[in-house]
């Protein structure tokens, strides 16, 4: 993109590191996406610190919004962007491969999620350590554990649990290394983690996917009749809809099954269209019960659900009549979500920080349980979903 000379020379000045955080300034002449990109790296002047970090770790939250700074990057050939994002990736990724904080043995599919970032990062840089560290990442899916049915626990600590956010964590990854390796025969495994989670997750009351289910029907949090959890998670939703849009792009469209993985797409846009809020065009952290006591309009699964619908449309995957549906969330994530500040910096608000089932903290899966965890400002769960949504939206609506 040619910008003019001067916001060019405004942006370099203005944030470069020797300066004070509260004397820079990010254009509001800029793209959404680059506005916000800039104001994360103002927030965060060393790429580890997304997430509110206080030292690095391999984790999917920094892989995730590294990812969406690299296609920022990418659609405006901003090197800053591309040095800030692969400096992530430079500092744990060791030369041997291994990744700093990583354990293999460990079977958490949360930690496969930033491997997603080194495909590109190798294919740019050609350091070798980038290579090693997909591979070793692939090859946890060699000896992961599994349900009978084949589903990929979410956590060696989680047996016999199928979480949705699991499948953004692992299957995009998987069905891109399938396409990257040659490894055409893994398609179907890919597929089938869909299609499992979309069966044990189903509620045919609100017509929406619950948090998570287990096999045992044993966990505290488990209805013993379905083994399903107890609500709908705004979050958890959204992520299966990034991992079906990210997914399908690796996937052959003659591919047997591949279908089902567009009809819970579908069935997915279809939920939205029901409990959008329509007055927002946003949706509740519990969404199956829009407007009840105490719930309340959450950022990053609305992002997760503007990007979503508004690719799955430029992609094909979902008929057009739903852009009208991306375009309503998007604009109601910036009138109602986005706030900026008197530099230009932008921050996303109302961000659940976490949610989960079991575990030390013996989170139950209740209406209040949902309610009662932290919300904050620019958690990257949020930010780079909104990120990514920015970009669908500047590929509909260019600037001249």
């Amino acid at each position: 993109m040619n910008k003019p000379i001067a916001v060019i020379t405004l942006i370099l000045s203005l944030l470069s590191f020797g300066g004070k955080a509260q004397e820079r300034v990010v254009s509001t002449l800029l793209p959404m996406s680059e506005r916000m990109v800039y104001s994360e790296i103002i927030r965060n002047p060393e790429s580890w610190q997304t997430d509110f970090r206080k030292k690095p770790k391999w984790t999917y939250t920094n892989g995730l919004e590294m990812h969406s700074i690299l296609d920022v990057a990418d659609r405006y050939g901003n090197s800053e962007f591309f040095k800030y994002a692969e400096s992530y990736a430079d500092l744990m990724v060791q030369e041997d491969g291994t990744i700093s904080t990583y354990r293999v043995d460990e079977y958490n599919i949360d930690h496969l999620a930033p491997g997603k970032i080194l495909f590109e990062l190798y294919e740019k840089t050609k350091k070798e350590k980038y290579l090693k560290a997909l591979r070793l990442l692939r090859s946890q899916l060699d000896n992961h554990p599994r349900t009978k049915e084949g589903g990929f626990w979410h956590k060696k600590v989680y047996p016999n649990q199928m979480w949705l956010d699991g499948l953004y964590m692992g299957a995009p990854f998987y069905a891109q290394c399938a396409s990257y390796f040659n490894e055409p025969s893994k398609y179907q495994d890919v597929i089938n983690q869909f299609i499992l989670v979309g069966k044990g997750t189903w509620d045919p009351k609100s017509k929406l996917y619950r948090h998570a289910f287990d096999y045992s029907k044993e966990m505290f949090w488990a209805d013993k009749q379905t083994g399903q959890s107890s609500h709908v998670w705004g979050r958890a939703m959204g992520w299966y809809a990034m991992a079906l849009v990210d997914a399908l792009d690796f996937i052959p469209q003659d591919e047997p099954n591949r279908k089902q993985m567009l009809d819970i797409l579908e069935n997915i846009a279809k939920g939205l269209v029901k409990y959008q809020d329509k007055k927002s065009g946003l949706y509740y952290q519990v969404m199956e019960l829009p407007g009840k006591e105490g719930n309340y309009l959450e950022g990053t699964c609305s992002a997760m659900f503007a990007y979503s619908v508004l690719k799955a449309v430029r992609k094909g995957y979902l008929p057009s009549k739903y852009r009208k549906l991306g375009e309503s969330i998007y604009n109601g994530i910036v009138e109602n979500l986005i706030k900026v500040d008197q530099n230009g910096i932008v921050s996303l608000t109302q961000c659940c920080e976490v949610a989960g089932l079991g575990g030390k903290s013996m989170r139950d899966g209740s209406y209040d349980y949902y309610l009662s965890e932290p919300i904050r400002d620019n958690d990257p769960k949020g930010v780079g979903p909104f990120i990514w949504a920015s970009l669908e939206m500047e590929s509909l609506y260019p600037r001249k």
